[in-house]
């Protein structure tokens, strides 16, 4: 039987060990303290609902979390609702990954990028294809600091590394949209680590890539690339009709997120 001790971050608190009061810090560098220094977001009365749930997650980083717990979110959409309850959300997460599409259509990037940037972990986003890599990355830039976009390049967090590859691959039907054809994406995903964590906006072909038709819409590049790296998971969107699936290849588990947000334990 697993017992949580959620108790104990009370008693702690209680003698002045922890710290549960709301932090009122908004600097980057918390983001880079070990998982159970981390702060714990809640408001009101001592014994609230709110703050009891925090103690337990607290209990549950100090004595069972070893790894990395990760929100994993695509295709918002310009939907400023979901994006808050995002943000609220991330305040259980390590890091966050967004895999695409903040936008619709090019319109609306920046208004989400500024309702995101509520999040405080560290981030890393690819563009999708309503939206265009050097935009996704100038509001980045402007208004969402702790995130870290990626197209063709990899990342590190905790010894875990990401490696991002945004766009709809292969090319799609419509002129507006930001795409890359398979030669161009293969020729992208030769960077690609082993065992790397891949987040890409478009999934593999065959997996999670279904639509209502019955038509598979996914990337043979990045098909190729599961099959010859091995990465340690695949996270995409794109395909809306996908959301929530999962499927595997070649031992590596790909999951089609969505706009809900899913916590994924690394």
């Amino acid at each position: 039987m697993v017992r949580t001790y959620w108790f104990l971050p009370i008693f702690y608190e209680a003698i002045g060990v922890l710290d549960l009061q709301p932090s009122t810090r908004s600097d980057r560098v918390e983001a880079c303290r070990p998982r159970w220094m981390m702060p714990v977001h809640c408001t009101g009365p001592r014994f609230s609902g709110q703050r009891l749930l925090a103690w337990r997650h607290l209990g549950h980083r100090l004595f069972y979390s070893q790894g990395m717990r990760v929100l994993a979110f695509s295709d918002i959409h310009q939907d400023l609702e979901q994006a808050a309850r995002l943000v609220e959300m991330s305040s259980e997460a390590d890091l966050v990954i967004g895999a695409g599409d903040f936008g619709s259509v090019h319109e609306g990037l920046d208004e989400m990028i500024g309702a995101l940037s509520g999040i405080e972990c560290p981030a890393v986003l690819v563009a999708g294809n309503n939206e265009r890599l050097e935009d996704l990355r100038a509001a980045a830039t402007r208004l969402w600091p702790s995130a870290t976009v990626l197209h063709g390049e990899d990342v590190e967090f905790d010894g875990i590394t990401f490696f991002g590859l945004g766009g709809g691959i292969p090319v799609t039907p419509w002129s507006w949209s930001y795409d890359l054809d398979e030669q161009e994406a293969s020729a992208l995903l030769e960077a690609l680590p082993e065992e790397a964590i891949l987040v890409v906006h478009s999934p593999p072909q065959g997996h999670c890539d279904v639509t209502a038709e019955g038509v598979h819409l996914g990337s043979t590049a990045i098909l190729e690339a599961i099959k010859e790296k091995s990465p340690r998971l695949v996270v995409c969107g794109h395909i809306h009709e996908a959301w929530g699936m999962e499927s595997e290849e070649n031992g590596t588990t790909v999951v089609n997120l969505g706009p809900d947000g899913r916590f994924l334990d690394l």
